[in-house]
C-alpha cells in the first residue's frame, strides 16, 4: 500500500483517499465505498456537493485504488472545475422556475411563510430560516404541480391516478414502484415545463410498461411530444439543479 494511501487511511478511518491536483492546491479527499457486487473501479462526482467518490470491488486493494486515482486525477480536477458554483437560496438569488425565475426576497415583517408575487419568491420571518422556508414552498408546488401532470397523463391511460411523493435523489430524476408509487425529485421543478412533462411521463408510462422496452417508449412518446428534447436538456443541465439550495 503507499505510504499517501495508509496515511489517509488512518488520518480518515479508512473512509477516504487523497489525490494532490497536479498544480498545487489543497489535496482533494475522495470518499472510498467498497461494494463487493462491483466488478471494476468506478470514479464519480455528485454535482450538488462536489463530493468525489470511488467505489472499488471487494478484490482491488486500497493501494490500487489509490493508484487508479493517480492516474484519472486529471480528469478528476477537470470535472471539479467543470461544476456550477453553489447558488443558496438567500435573499436576492435567482430561482429558475418551470422555465421562468423566481427572485428570492425577504420580508421580515411580513406574515405568512413564503408566497409568490410575480416575479418574485417573498419569505417571511428569521433570515435563518430563508433557505429552508424558500425550499419548503418550492417541494410544495413541485408535489401539486407533479401529481395533477401525473393524473391528467394516467388518465389517458386509463388508469387511475398514481401517488406522488416528492424526493430529493441525487442519481435520478424519477421512479416507479411495483405498487404504482411515483417518487420524483422536487427540484424538476426549477426545469422547463417539456422537460417536468417528460420525467412524470416517463414513470407514468411505468404503470403499463414496467421496463425499458420498444412498448415503454411508444407509451412515454404518446404522452409527450418533448422527449428527445427534454432527455438532451437533462444530459445537459440536469446537474445544475443539483447546485441549488
Amino acid at each position: 500500500m503507499a505510504d499517501s494511501a495508509r496515511r489517509s487511511l488512518r488520518r480518515d478511518g479508512g473512509k477516504f483517499l487523497h489525490v494532490m491536483p497536479e498544480h498545487g492546491g489543497a489535496p482533494i479527499a475522495v470518499a472510498l465505498r467498497r461494494n463487493p457486487r462491483a466488478r471494476r473501479l468506478i470514479l464519480s462526482v455528485d454535482p450538488g456537493e462536489a463530493r468525489p467518490a470511488l467505489v472499488i470491488p471487494a478484490f482491488v486493494s486500497v493501494g490500487e485504488a489509490q493508484a487508479f486515482l493517480e492516474q484519472r486525477r486529471d480528469w478528476l480536477c477537470r470535472r471539479l472545475a467543470a461544476l456550477p458554483a453553489r447558488a443558496p437560496f438567500a435573499d436576492g438569488a435567482v430561482v429558475p422556475f418551470k422555465g421562468a425565475a423566481l427572485v428570492l426576497r425577504h420580508r421580515p415583517g411580513a406574515r405568512g411563510v413564503a408566497w409568490r408575487d410575480g416575479d418574485h419568491l417573498d419569505v417571511a420571518g428569521d433570515p435563518r430560516h430563508l433557505a429552508r422556508r424558500a425550499a419548503d414552498w418550492l417541494k410544495a408546488e413541485a408535489r401539486r404541480d407533479f401529481a395533477a401532470r401525473a393524473a391528467r397523463m394516467a388518465q389517458e391511460l386509463g388508469r387511475p391516478a398514481p401517488r406522488v411523493g416528492i424526493r430529493d435523489p441525487r442519481r435520478q430524476w424519477g421512479s416507479c414502484s411495483s405498487d404504482g408509487t411515483l417518487r420524483l425529485s422536487w427540484r424538476l421543478v426549477m426545469a422547463p415545463e417539456p422537460v417536468i412533462d417528460y420525467v412524470v411521463a416517463h414513470e407514468v408510462a411505468h404503470l403499463v410498461e414496467m421496463n425499458h422496452g420498444p412498448g415503454f417508449w411508444a407509451v412515454v412518446a404518446r404522452l409527450t411530444p418533448h422527449m428527445a428534447t427534454a432527455r438532451i436538456w437533462l444530459r445537459r443541465n440536469g446537474h445544475s439543479l443539483l447546485r441549488y439550495g
